[in-house]
C-alpha cells in the first residue's frame, strides 16, 4: 500500500500538508498511527444497515470536519482511542462478522483511508465478506473517494449545509456544499442504484444523511430539494431529528436547543410534497444522549 500521500497529506479537503509519517497533525488531530475508540454492533443506523443483528460499527478518532455541535466531539478531536496496527483492524473488522454484524461500518474514516484499504485487502484474504459502509460528514474529497472503488460498497455521508454561512459558522468551512456535493456525485458513480438482499438489508447504494438543525429549516428544505432533484430514487435520503445540544454553547446559543417536532413534521411534509419516497424519518427518542454510544475502546 502507498503511503507516500500521508507524508505531504492532502487526503481531505483541508489539504493540511503536514508530514503524519513523521508525528505531525493537521486538521484532524491525526498522524499516520490508526487510532479506534469503539468497535461493537450498533443497533441505532438505518434500518436496513442495523437490521437485528446490529451494524459492525468501527469509530476512528479525529476529524476533518470538526463541528462545533458534534455529538461525538469526544473522539473527534482525538481526545479518545487506542492506537492499534493495521493488522489488528483487519482482525477487528473478522471479529465483528463473526458477531454476525450485517456490515462494516467505517466512521469518520476519511484521514485512514490508505490504513483502511490495507486492512481490508488483509480481511478479505482471510474471508471477510461483509458490505463496507464508508460513514462520512460528507467533507470528502473526490480524488480520494476514488481510491475507495472496489472497497466501499454503501456510501452514508452527511449532507449538512446548502447555505455557506453556518458552514463557515459551525464547521470552518464555506466551502462544504461545493466540496460535498462533488463527493455525493462520485459516491453515486461508484454506486449508482441500491440493492438489498432478501432481508431487506442494503448491500449496495448511497444513503445520503442530513441532521436538521434549529433555525436552519429553510436551508434543510434546500438539501431535500437539491438531492431528490439531482438523484431521485438513485439515493436514499435520511432525515434526522437527532440534534442533540451534547455541549452548552455560549458563542452559539442558538444550538442550545433541540429542534421542535412541527419543525421536523413540517421538514417531512415538505419532503413527502417533492416526491421523495426512498427515505428514512426517526421518530421517537432518538434526540437523547442515551443514543450517543460510549466509546471506552470497546472491541478494540
Amino acid at each position: 500500500m502507498d503511503y507516500s500521500i500521508l507524508k505531504d497529506c492532502v487526503l481531505c479537503p483541508r489539504e493540511c500538508h503536514v508530514d503524519r509519517t513523521a508525528g505531525q497533525t493537521g486538521y484532524c488531530k491525526a498522524t499516520d498511527a490508526l487510532v479506534v475508540a469503539r468497535a461493537a454492533l450498533h443497533m441505532w443506523e438505518e434500518p436496513c444497515l442495523s437490521g437485528e443483528e446490529g451494524s459492525g460499527t468501527v469509530f476512528f478518532s479525529g476529524c476533518a470536519l470538526g463541528c462545533v455541535y458534534c455529538q461525538n466531539h469526544h473522539i473527534a478531536k482525538g481526545l479518545a482511542g487506542k492506537q492499534i496496527t493495521i493488522g489488528r483492524l483487519a482482525e477487528i473488522f473478522l471479529e465483528l462478522q463473526d458477531k454476525r454484524a450485517n456490515n462494516i461500518n467505517l466512521v469518520t474514516p476519511s484521514h485512514y483511508v490508505p490504513q483502511i484499504m490495507e486492512a481490508l485487502t488483509i480481511a478479505r484474504s482471510k474471508g471477510l465478506r461483509l458490505p463496507i459502509v464508508y460513514n462520512c460528514s460528507g467533507y470528502e474529497k473526490a480524488e480520494t473517494l476514488k481510491l475507495l472503488e472496489g472497497y466501499v460498497d454503501i456510501y452514508l455521508p452527511d449532507l449538512k449545509y446548502r447555505s455557506p454561512e453556518p458552514a463557515a459558522k459551525y464547521s470552518r468551512c464555506k466551502d462544504y456544499f461545493a466540496v460535498a456535493a462533488k463527493a455525493i456525485e462520485e459516491m453515486v458513480r461508484q454506486q449508482p442504484r441500491p440493492v438489498f438482499d432478501e432481508r431487506g438489508m442494503m448491500q449496495k447504494g448511497v444513503i445520503v444523511r442530513h441532521l436538521t438543525l434549529p433555525g436552519y429549516l429553510e436551508d434543510s428544505k434546500r438539501i431535500i430539494q437539491y438531492l431528490y432533484e439531482t438523484y431521485g430514487d438513485k439515493i436514499y435520503i435520511s432525515i434526522m431529528n437527532q440534534y442533540t445540544p451534547v455541549i452548552k454553547h455560549t458563542a452559539y446559543p442558538e444550538l442550545n436547543r433541540r429542534i421542535t417536532e412541527e419543525e421536523y413534521d413540517e421538514l417531512m411534509d415538505y419532503a413527502i410534497a417533492i416526491g421523495v419516497e426512498n427515505g428514512f424519518i426517526q421518530e421517537g427518542e432518538t434526540a437523547l444522549e442515551s443514543f450517543i454510544p460510549e466509546f471506552n475502546g470497546e472491541g478494540v
